[in-house]
């Protein structure tokens, strides 16, 4: 696709979003999964490590999955979140933030994040997964799926 260069400029002077990586591929099926960062009182981000045995095994991401039919996003999170986390969340307590779009190798992700401060319980990794409480500044400090890397500024700049 090309594009024009504004007027007093060169291709070498551009950067932002011209300079960003590949474009999303179309002809693959679009899986929707909601994400959320947990908030603590000291304004921490949960993450959860994905464990092994999982696609991309190791990495950090925000604690949520894969909307199921018929699911609404703030549904699959309450659902998720108890089945991975022991906690319970209420719709009411989840605020949309943002959502990533993402073309893997054989299937595009549409993520919507929400932000939560609130929920009934004591968290507990069910699924034997580390789990970090991590400063917004400190997030690129763990290694975490392409899809998700696009949301740390966003919650950098909101935090």
């Amino acid at each position: 696709m090309a594009h024009t260069v504004p007027e007093g400029t060169t291709a070498e002077d551009e950067a932002g979003c011209w300079s960003a990586g590949a474009e999303p591929r179309t002809g693959l099926p679009i899986v929707l999964v909601s994400a959320v960062a947990l908030l603590d009182a000291d304004a921490r981000v949960l993450l959860a490590q994905r464990p092994a045995g999982k696609s991309m095994a190791g990495l950090w991401e925000f604690p949520g999955g894969k909307v199921e039919p018929g699911e609404t996003p703030e549904a699959a999170l309450i659902r998720e979140l108890k089945e991975e986390l022991s906690v319970d969340i209420r719709a009411s307590c989840l605020a949309p933030l943002g959502f990533a779009s993402h073309s893997y190798e054989t299937f595009h992700l549409l993520m919507p994040l929400y932000i939560c401060r609130q929920w009934k319980g004591r968290i507990e990794p069910t699924e034997g997964q580390k789990i970090a409480w991590v400063r917004a500044q400190n997030l690129r400090d763990y290694p975490m799926p392409p899809a998700d890397e696009p949301l740390i500024p966003l919650l950098q700049d909101w935090l």
